[in-house]
């Protein structure tokens, strides 16, 4: 591979730059298959255009359905056909007799799944309903969930596999809000969107309860870019749909989508 490779994308995504080339150039050199775990939709992208720079290799990705978010991907030799291969999905539905289940969101099954020892990277979208939650999971720890996920935040539940054709998946609406902000700064947009002063966000971030494309990120001075997924523990999360240029007076333009 080239250096010229890197200049696309950022220095801390260079690690997984060199392990997804390694995954092309295994399928397209030696004939080798990667299953990998869900990549978030920034490694997906990542991964598929540097499949598309190697000749012999080819890729297929699922998340379990259309428009899914996090997805696993298969990469292979181009003379394979994807199309008849498993990506080893599953569907984990979990509910419960307790009324107050419909209080629990995203970020309480997240928890309890992780808080099993579970690495992220092994889990899917997660699809919260009233009466309980769809999560797209990898098909290898689907027997293990089964058996011991019996709680979210202090709720008994009750936790079984569905057919991947079973999945209910949850209408996610995005409020739009446009601002104009000085710099593309983390802490300044997180200020803007939610309303709090900038000392008020300082806080959180340095204790890294604010991710970025679903990674702790605790610099407040880090650039936000067009598709980052911002969210700050408490308060919910955002898109960055667009940056729509600067002002006469030198202002970014921001488009902005609240998940709600």
């Amino acid at each position: 591979m080239g250096h010229d490779i890197y200049e696309h994308f950022h220095p801390d995504e260079r690690q997984f730059v060199d392990r997804a080339w390694e995954w092309v150039t295994n399928a397209g050199d030696y004939h080798e298959m990667k299953l990998t775990d869900f990549l978030d939709p920034r490694q997906a992208f990542i991964l598929e255009s540097l499949v598309n720079r190697h000749p012999d290799a080819a890729i297929q990705l699922s998340g379990g359905y259309e428009g899914a978010e996090r997805k696993r991907a298969l990469v292979a030799p181009d003379y394979r056909d994807l199309a008849a291969e498993s990506l080893s999905l599953a569907v984990l539905s979990i509910s419960s007799e307790d009324s107050r289940i419909d209080e629990l969101d995203h970020g309480d099954y997240l928890g309890s799944i992780l808080g099993l020892g579970l690495k992220r990277d092994k889990i899917g979208d997660i699809h919260v309903h009233e009466d309980g939650c769809h999560v797209v999971i990898a098909e290898e720890i689907g027997a293990f969930l089964t058996t011991h996920l019996h709680q979210v935040h202090r709720l008994s539940v009750y936790s079984e596999l569905i057919s991947p054709e079973e999945l209910r998946v949850s209408s996610v609406h995005l409020e739009p809000l446009d601002l104009t902000v000085a710099s593309l700064r983390l802490d300044g947009i997180v200020s803007d969107v939610y309303r709090l002063s900038r000392s008020k966000v300082l806080i959180p971030i340095r204790a890294g309860r604010c991710r970025v494309n679903w990674k702790a990120e605790e610099d407040p001075s880090k650039p936000l870019k067009a598709g980052d997924v911002v969210s700050l523990q408490g308060f919910g999360r955002f898109k960055v749909l667009e940056l729509d240029g600067l002002t006469k007076k030198g202002r970014y333009r921001v488009k902005i989508g609240k998940f709600v």
